[in-house]
């Protein structure tokens, strides 16, 4: 966009036109880039040149007065020439390899002879541009410090205040079904969500308070280069480049802000096992223990490896010589022995109940509506993509299967049956022996869509218990 201070040219024979040309097109460049952005640092600097326009033509000045209005604006006419001490010619020249105020003679027959110089007004309105560029990125990056701080960290204390809330109702919620047994364990609950909540309180304040500092000395940089491109004289400011560097490098040093997990409040500090278990089993010993009486296995579903009983309660997995083909539906699974339920979960507490029996390959859990029906790929078989969560039994082993991540579960008593129970407004899915009530595995997830039931039996059968 602009020339940088170090850009020089080598040839100091140009003519004043050419001067002239030059410092037309950067004054158009600056007045369209003013336009433009309609930045505080251009206005400024209109200011300046119009100061400067005033005094010239109140002085009436003749002569080197009459040269043209970009000439004066771009400071080469601005009084403040020197001479040569060796030559006693004006230094209006800047030579690039000492960096050192020059005359003409000095580049032909002088000390600076064959050395890479450029004329005075090119050097300041370099500089000039230099300037106008780094005040230009500083301001952007003080927008969006403020940003950050404004929309970012606000954003986060809402949202973390809001996610507080929510733990302290879900702890509430579970500590009043079974408010007698677990009295110690909703204190102890409310005091690490409050504790995780002064934790991200602290950051927030922590990150204001940093880039509340940086957008400070940002600032105060960024003034007081615009104070020096704009009240600083032009022999001065063309052997400031020292200075201009230091007090960029001090800016350069703040930084870009980022958003990180720290500032985000904790899901789990409102988890607890000991919950869970307790709660599932208040739920579990009550009258919703089997769950609703009008759920069934959807036939739509049902693989043709399976066979389905009248009362759409049983499945039975079908050797190979009493497999026939079903009627082609969107909906039936073609490959895996896997049926979906009747019920779709989107609100509330529900649970169900299944007997296993001796099957030694069944898997039971829900999944996504979504999931895939056709083919053998992975998007179709339970608990091995993103859809599905199952229980399963094989081989005599259990485990949960998510994702294609099975984690084995350590089951000493075999039960027969096997209860679900999902809590919608909890996100949470929990998998128990419905005899004994005990808790064989739970999982938390924000469950996106509606659920159904699902199953899959590779060995005998399961029957829906009501």
């Amino acid at each position: 966009m602009s020339a940088e201070p170090g850009s020089c040219h080598s040839t100091p024979g140009c003519s004043l036109q050419d001067d002239r040309d030059t410092e037309v097109e950067v004054t158009e460049s600056s007045r369209n880039l003013n336009m433009d952005l309609q930045q505080p640092i251009l206005s400024a600097l209109n200011v300046f040149r119009n100061e400067i326009r005033s005094a010239k033509e109140d002085s009436g000045l003749s002569g080197k007065a009459a040269v043209t209005s970009s000439d004066s604006e771009s400071g080469i006419f601005s009084g403040e020439s020197e001479l040569c001490v060796e030559h006693e010619s004006d230094l209006d020249w800047f030579c690039c390899s000492e960096q050192k105020l020059i005359c003409s003679h000095c580049t032909i027959v002088g000390s600076c002879q064959g050395h890479t110089v450029t004329a005075l007004a090119n050097r300041v309105t370099a500089v000039r541009n230099h300037l106008v560029d780094v005040c230009e990125k500083m301001q952007l990056q003080a927008l969006r410090i403020e940003h950050f701080i404004n929309k970012t960290l606000t954003a986060k204390e809402r949202a973390m205040q809001v996610e507080a809330s929510g733990a302290r109702e879900r702890v509430v919620a579970q500590v009043s079904v079974v408010r007698e047994a677990v009295e110690e364990e909703e204190q102890r609950l409310l005091e690490a969500v409050q504790r995780e909540e002064e934790r991200v309180e602290q950051c927030l304040l922590t990150q204001r308070a940093h880039w509340g500092q940086a957008l400070a000395l940002l600032t105060q940089t960024r003034t007081r280069l615009v104070h020096t491109l704009t009240n600083t004289p032009d022999i001065q400011l063309a052997t400031s480049g020292q200075e201009i560097a230091d007090r960029v490098e001090d800016a350069e040093g703040v930084g870009e802000p980022c958003d990180t997990d720290r500032l985000n409040l904790n899901a789990g500090c409102s988890d607890s096992k000991l919950m869970r278990g307790l709660w599932a089993s208040a739920i579990l010993l009550g009258p919703i223990a089997y769950g609703s009486a009008h759920l069934t296995f959807d036939e739509r579903t049902v693989s043709s490896l399976l066979s389905l009983s009248e009362d759409l309660c049983t499945l039975t997995f079908l050797p190979k010589r009493s497999r026939q083909s079903p009627p082609y539906d969107p909906a039936r699974f073609d490959s895996w022995p896997n049926a979906l339920g009747t019920l779709s979960i989107s609100s509330g507490t529900h649970s169900w109940v299944m007997d296993v029996g001796e099957s030694g390959a069944f898997k039971v859990g829900v999944c996504y509506t979504s999931m895939g029906r056709k083919g053998s790929g992975n998007n179709s078989r339970l608990g091995y993509n993103g859809e599905s969560w199952v229980l399963s039994k094989y081989d005599g082993d259990f485990s949960f299967c998510h994702a294609g991540k099975n984690t084995p579960l350590h089951v000493i008593h075999k039960p027969k049956s096997l209860g679900l129970l999902l809590d919608w407004p909890s996100q949470t899915l929990v998998f128990y022996d419905p005899d004994s009530s005990a808790v064989l595995h739970s999982v938390r997830h924000a469950f996106s869509g509606p659920l159904l039931p699902a199953f899959a039996v590779a060995d005998r059968s399961v029957t829906i218990l009501h």
